[in-house]
């Protein structure tokens, strides 16, 4: 693999994780909105990722992430009695998102984590690079 492919792998991976803190920035920025039918009620929101396969190589080794697409989650919404909310239905209950805000912060931690790793390799894939092109002065 030459040097110059961990650029493109650990940017890959850049825009992947980039893409992971979005949705869940988003799922908490909604955690606590309200409504009143199950249908408006905001629904968790995961990225689905994939191995990019290098084309050149026969043994198929990864060569990268792809984000395929962003999916809602199917876990029920949450329901909770309040008779005096506006939004509240004829029983009295409001619908809320299947948001978990403690497995949110633990998903963005992971994500920040491994952002934080990729810009680590880049940067010492950056040096190398450099370094090994002041052998020849």
């Amino acid at each position: 693999m030459s040097l110059f492919r961990v650029f493109d792998i650990s940017g890959s991976a850049l825009r992947a994780q980039t893409a992971r803190l979005n949705t869940t920035a988003s799922n908490m920025a909604n955690a606590d909105s309200i409504s009143s039918s199950t249908g408006q009620t905001y629904r968790a929101r995961q990225p689905v990722f994939a191995a990019q396969l290098d084309d050149a190589g026969s043994d198929g080794e990864a060569a990268g992430v792809d984000v395929l697409g962003i999916v809602e989650s199917r876990a029920p919404l949450r329901r909770e009695y309040r008779p005096d909310h506006p939004l509240s239905d004829s029983q009295g209950y409001v619908n809320l998102p299947n948001v978990n805000p403690v497995e949110e912060m633990a998903n963005m931690i992971s994500a920040s984590r491994s952002y934080q790793s990729n810009v680590e390799v880049l940067n010492t894939s950056k040096q190398m690079l450099t370094r090994t092109l002041s052998l020849g002065d």
